[in-house]
């Protein structure tokens, strides 16, 4: 809720931009407020998460996928993130977020967001994002029926496979004991 001024404002902003294809990249200039940054002076490894999301919700505005998911009550939930930084953003300075879809596996849609200055890759960062509709997974096949197919050469590269196989936790309906030792 930290982002929900800004968030709305963004809403107000992609309804009034050029509509796009779910598979085009999108680009959305921003700038690094101060609610955004640490006591370091730049954007809060925190914060960076919060701020994608921004980007994310321009490109499925703007491609109509936004409208039609709410209308049927489907809601996006992230399952798995991974983030690289390269270099900070500070206090003021201006960028742009880069977002678009690089595919899809039999669970979640994928994105790749970067935070680019003076076309220099500042962050980047992927992301798993299911959606889900009375606290049940939405298929793929109901998605596309909605927003379309998506482009044959479309395809996630195998590393993120691996990713996202490693990193994965228990379905929500199983058990998940913690287990640490000392």
């Amino acid at each position: 809720m930290h982002l929900l001024l800004r968030t709305i404002w963004h809403f107000f902003v992609s309804s009034r931009q050029a509509a796009t294809s779910l598979w085009a990249h999108t680009s959305v200039r921003m700038r690094a407020w101060p609610t955004d940054i640490d006591i370091a002076g730049h954007i809060n490894n925190g914060m960076y998460f919060s701020l994608m999301d921004l980007g994310r919700f321009d490109l499925m505005m703007r491609s109509g996928m936004w409208k039609a998911i709410r209308a049927r009550k489907w809601t996006p939930v992230m399952s798995a993130e991974t983030i690289s930084f390269r270099k900070s953003i500070e206090l003021w300075q201006k960028y742009t977020m880069e977002t678009r879809v690089i595919g899809f596996d039999e669970r979640a849609m994928y994105f790749e967001q970067c935070m680019v200055v003076d076309g220099d890759v500042y962050v980047r960062a992927f992301m798993a994002m299911r959606l889900v509709h009375k606290g049940k997974p939405v298929s793929n096949a109901e998605l596309f029926a909605l927003v379309g197919e998506p482009p044959a050469d479309l395809v996630l590269p195998d590393w993120i496979h691996t990713w996202r196989a490693d990193v994965a936790l228990p379905g929500a309906r199983k058990p998940a004991p913690f287990s640490w030792s000392r």
